[in-house]
């Protein structure tokens, strides 16, 4: 039989299948997982718009040279900076994307004699595996327990959800909204510092659409998170801010 190759998602080292047997290390409540404590932006999905807009910058960023693009929050100003870290644990009354949420959980791309499958499979960051200190996930029986049918809902949701996302970037993209920007700021404590490498939605193209265009961004929810996205760019102040204190 064909070996089965699997894909992590970012920031996941090694993942393996997921079995009804196995104990599972859990995140502590409010535990940042280790990719992520140096990480100065992270992906966020369609429903995540608004709560993540409340906290972080929301940007577009684009590994294929704007031939697609994914929406992320933005954590730190310079590479290997997440302020919202302390100690290994988020800031207190700060959303926690559904991406640091979900980990050591995550639905793997998965490679069948040389075919990517259509379905993804249910995997765990095999270093969570832990049979002496780890947590059942289903009773003796096979059945679920309440805790992995909470995780099992926020994998599958995440995952539709990621399509939603798939879905307003390329509407954006090929509306031509999305423009490239560069935040830049001195730091009262002397220097500066520049972040590059973002998209934003261009506020006077929006205002240049069509009727039928605008009437499709308000049918599929885009709307309301284009605006959601743009109020959010406020926020780089408040990094700036929480960059400044940080260093006091």
């Amino acid at each position: 039989m064909a070996p089965m190759q699997i894909n992590p998602p970012f920031g996941y080292k090694e993942v393996a299948p997921m079995r009804r047997d196995q104990k599972i290390r859990l995140l502590a409540a409010g535990e940042v997982p280790a990719f992520a404590r140096s990480l100065n932006a992270i992906p966020i999905s369609f429903t995540e718009f608004a709560l993540a807009a409340r906290d972080f910058p929301v940007v577009f960023t684009s590994g294929d040279q704007g031939k697609t693009f994914a929406p992320v929050a933005v954590l730190g100003v310079a590479a290997g900076e997440n302020l919202f870290c302390k100690d290994g644990s988020w800031a207190r009354g700060v959303y926690i994307p559904a991406y640091a949420r979900r980990f050591p959980f995550c639905m793997a791309k998965v490679t069948l004699e040389k075919v990517e499958q259509q379905n993804r499979l249910i995997c765990v960051e095999s270093e969570y595996l832990d049979d002496q200190g780890g947590e059942a996930m289903f009773d003796d029986q096979g059945q679920p327990l309440e805790k992995w049918k909470a995780i099992e809902r926020l994998l599958t949701e995440y995952e539709a959800d990621l399509e939603r996302s798939r879905e307003l970037c390329a509407i954006l993209a090929d509306y031509g909204l999305l423009e490239p920007f560069t935040m830049q700021a001195k730091l009262n404590q002397g220097g500066g510092v520049q972040l590059t490498g973002m998209h934003r939605v261009d506020e006077k193209k929006l205002d240049a659409l069509n009727a039928a265009q605008l009437k499709n961004l308000l049918k599929k929810g885009i709307l309301g998170r284009v605006y959601a996205h743009l109020i959010s760019l406020e926020n780089f102040a408040r990094l700036l801010e929480r960059r400044t204190a940080a260093a006091a």
